[in-house]
């Protein structure tokens, strides 16, 4: 044989092992990840069932559950969600519990110790036992139903992909049982990002500190325009009782009380820094809210109500929500749930959705239920009410997998914990602190008082959602709503539409002339700021079959009623006004019509500003872009439309505008372009000489309105060129507009690309906008346009027809990368569409294309 042909059969056979080691490589890449996706076929027997369980799922492998008794019902919920969601419940509860290091790494060190501080796991601990038996019941029975497939998946790389990427840095990982305090300090973490947003407390007390005068602080936060954006209730709707709040008041704990007082200080700032460790779970900023609305019978093309609703929280891979249909074979008392809709993995129940008789949606109330204090603490002790009264003090360990543990001092007073010992450097941050105008020596600590640092029933409310079948019986759930405070709308079979708001309020005056209460942070040493209890329920606003036939919550103000103090914070309504003009616009309004107004991307507070933007003089290059703003209506969509061109350069602009107005802000308080600066720069256009226009970079020059709108027209020109090419009419919003929907762990930095690309589905262009109906935020105050939140899922619910509702979840249904459900419903999402919402028995039948029989172990073949 000649060399020639000894060396071509070489290459030949190296070419054939090559290509089988790929082959092999890619059949066990395969099986890794494969192995860990959930059994939907057959039979399988679970342990604690009394009794046979179906498991239906459709096309986008969202369950159907059959049961004979709740408890059934509950244990399978628990372990179809384990099924398609393992790790994510386990990612959740090591975040809630403090534990986010001994699964991660040091990268969870600082989001343990402010967790760990405000001790949201030992409330939960604490809450369970008060909870109704059934709650507790149907909690362990999910708990069960998690272990049984803890038990019989057995380690934790057959449960997810995650965890065999996370053992070459965390092996040995053992996987604990579930408890029923699993599923309730998730409670915690979804009252966290929906609190009212104390940032801005905390802002203007760092703002107070500069030359800023209060006068020009306080034109950063306007009142709610209720002349133009109409609240949640008119006068009409819902008059406040008449009762004193202070007389009515339901005691607050003593652990809970709270004070009220003038200008804050540098302690306050460094928890800040502190606080913002804790991961975001369900977002923050100006565009965490929802829209939520119903519209009663007499208005729609059925003649029965509709009820919309598309929560918008933080954009993730998988998903906020999970889709469940929980089914009774036969509804008594003992087995009352034919309910189905939306739900957090980890958590029993529905937390949104519809039974056979009633439906319901939820927005973010963002009542002001957190309180800073500014606390003189002099070694074990600090000061109340001219008295030394010892600290509260707990010892904490906080293992980090591959690291040394970490012990950590936790401190509280009366008010709660002491969130500047978070941090080292917050030990001498307390020295610049300003208290009721007056300048300090004193170095003070901070501590939050927090209305979810209180056990709560906000358990028992969802259940008895669940099980609700009137206005009564949801009104009696919704008293029992604790925390997070969310705008509850309501419609029923009978016709009937309703809103009621719920969760515990604080009672408090301000301690600030002129200022309403919570405007700024406390001296924790004066008793005479303290909460005086919580609004009670019967005083909280609500409203039943209104004449206007329709109810919009969006994060608008509730009333325009100052009783009872609720926020001064509300979103500023540019969304509600929207959808209200456009159901008013409908005489008898469908679901398609419903569906229509959620992907609505109308940008109302535009056209007045580009009318100014307009009579600015520019140069040629700039009036290139300038003209796509002529006869633009503010749409924001992402198609390859003129108006698309438009919104690209009005945004760019928008930008601009707003960072070289307030150029002097901290980038951590800057705008982020929510509709509080909408408000804020309509105010400004009418003072072209404030101080606020002035750039103080420019030393000597004092500029004024007409010179930073010009700025601003000119850079956005230059910006986009850079960006989209020089012409502006191929200019397109969406190619700016992107979420990149990333995985908590494997998405985070650090991760190597290749692996964030298992789990990653990036570069998806969308519409819409801040304070726009179809709210895909973005923070002006950050690098590029990206998408920061969005409607998180979205549901129509038809009350006449219930099989003829539609959904639709932002990923899909299934945790476990490239499951065919992984991110099956993402495109459909991006594009406003929705899928069918089978509930009848009939209806699921006809959808299903898989089902699973969950057996007691003794019927076991």
């Amino acid at each position: 044989m000649s060399r020639l042909k000894r060396a071509r059969r070489i290459v030949l056979l190296v070419a054939v092992l090559v290509v089988m080691a790929v082959v092999a490589v890619g059949i066990l890449a395969i099986g890794v990840v494969r192995q860990s996706f959930p059994d939907t076929t057959g039979q399988l027997s679970i342990e604690g069932l009394t009794s046979s369980v179906s498991v239906h799922r459709d096309a986008q492998g969202i369950p159907t559950i059959y049961a004979d008794n709740a408890s059934d019902l509950f244990r399978a919920q628990g372990f179809v969600s384990a099924q398609d969601r393992f790790f994510e419940m386990d990612l959740r509860r090591h975040v809630t519990a403090g534990r986010l290091s001994e699964l991660v790494g040091s990268a969870g060190l600082e989001s343990d110790k402010v967790i760990r501080t405000m001790g949201w796991r030992r409330v939960a601990e604490q809450e369970l036992p008060k909870l109704a038996p059934e709650t507790r019941q149907y909690l362990q029975a999910y708990a069960d139903g998690v272990n049984a497939y803890i038990k019989k998946t057995e380690s934790p790389e057959k449960m997810s992909l995650e965890y065999t990427v996370l053992a070459r840095r965390n092996p040995g990982y053992r996987v604990e049982p579930w408890t029923p305090v699993d599923s309730l300090a998730w409670l915690k973490a979804m009252a966290w990002d929906l609190r009212g947003d104390y940032k801005d407390e905390l802002a203007r007390a760092r703002m107070s500190r500069t030359t800023r005068s209060i006068k020009q602080i306080n034109l950063l936060y306007p009142p709610y325009p209720v002349d133009r954006n109409q609240p949640i209730l008119s006068e009409q709707d819902w008059q406040p009782s008449s009762a004193s709040s202070d007389q009515a008041a339901s005691p607050a704990p003593a652990a809970l009380q709270a004070m009220r007082s003038a200008e804050g200080g540098s302690a306050v700032e460094s928890a800040i820094a502190s606080v913002d460790a804790v991961p975001v779970s369900l977002g923050r900023g100006d565009g965490i809210g929802s829209n939520s609305w119903v519209v009663s019978g007499s208005r729609t093309t059925t003649g029965k109500p509709l009820l919309a609703n598309d929560p918008h929280l933080s954009l993730a891979i998988p998903g906020i929500w999970g889709q469940v249909n929980l089914q009774c074979r036969t509804l008594s008392a003992a087995c009352p749930f034919r309910v189905s809709g939306f739900t957090f993995s980890g958590l029993p129940g529905v937390v949104i959705g519809h039974n056979d008789k009633v439906a319901w949606g939820m927005t973010n109330l963002g009542p002001d239920v957190t309180d800073f204090y500014l606390e003189q603490v002099s070694g074990t002790k600090y000061l109340r009410d001219g008295r030394n009264i010892p600290l509260e003090t707990r010892q904490e360990t906080i293992k980090v997998a591959g690291g040394a543990d970490v012990p950590l001092t936790v401190r509280s007073t009366l008010h709660g914990p002491i969130l500047s010992d978070v941090v080292p450097a917050i030990d001498a941050a307390g020295d610049r602190s300003v208290v009721r105008g007056a300048p300090q020596t004193n170095r003070y600590a901070v501590s939050l008082a927090w209305t979810a640092l209180t056990p709560g029933t906000t358990a028992d409310a969802i259940f008895a959602l669940n099980r609700a079948t009137n206005w009564s019986d949801f009104r009696k759930a919704a008293s029992l709503f604790s925390v997070p405070s969310q705008n509850l709308v309501y419609a029923d079979t009978a016709g009937h539409i309703g809103y009621q708001a719920p969760g515990q309020i604080p009672i408090r005056r301000s301690a600030t002339p002129g200022a309403p209460p919570g405007f700024w942070p406390s001296p924790g040493w004066d008793s005479q700021w303290d909460w005086k209890g919580y609004v009670p329920f019967n005083q909280l606003p609500n409203s039943f079959d209104p004449a206007e036939g329709f109810i919009v919550t969006a994060n608008q103000a509730v009333t325009a009623s100052p009783t009872p103090f609720l926020t001064s914070e509300w979103d500023y309504g540019f969304r509600a006004q929207r959808i209200r003009t456009l159901l008013a616009a409908t005489p008898k309004v469908s679901r398609e019509t419903m569906s229509q107004i959620q992907g609505d991307t109308r940008n109302t507070y535009a056209p007045a500003l580009v009318e100014r933007l307009l009579s600015v003089q520019v140069d040629d290059f700039t009036a290139q872009a300038q003209r796509l703003l002529r006869d633009w209506d503010g749409s924001q969509p992402n198609d390859k439309s003129r108006d698309a061109a438009s919104a690209a350069y009005y945004n760019a602009v928008w930008k601009y505008l707003l960072q070289y107005t307030f150029d002097e802000l901290p980038p951590d308080i800057a705008p982020d372009g929510g509709s509080r600066w909408m408000v804020v720069m309509e105010q400004l256009m009418k003072d072209p000489k404030n101080d606020w226009w002035d750039d103080k970079t420019t030393p000597g020059l004092t500029e004024g309105r007409d010179e930073i709108l010009k700025r601003a027209l000119v850079e956005a020109r230059l910006d986009l060129a850079r960006e989209l090419g020089k012409v502006p009419a191929t200019w397109r919003w969406g190619r700016l507009h992107q979420v990149d929907l990333k995985h908590p762990v494997m998405g985070a930095d650090g991760v190597p690309g290749i692996i964030q690309n298992l789990f990653d589905r990036n570069d998806i262009e969308l519409g819409g906008g801040n304070a726009i109906v179809n709210a895909y935020s973005w923070n002006a105050s950050a690098p590029g346009y990206d998408v920061t939140s969005g409607p998180s899922m979205r549901m129509i619910v038809d009350l006449g027809n219930l099989d003829a509702s539609r959904w639709v979840n932002s990923t899909g249904q299934s945790g476990h990368a490239y499951d065919d459900h992984y991110s099956d419903q993402v495109d459909a999402w991006a594009a406003n569409e929705t899928f069918a919402w089978p509930f009848t028995q009939t209806a699921v039948r006809d959808a299903t294309d898989d089902e699973l029989t969950l057996v007691p172990p003794a019927s076991a073949p």
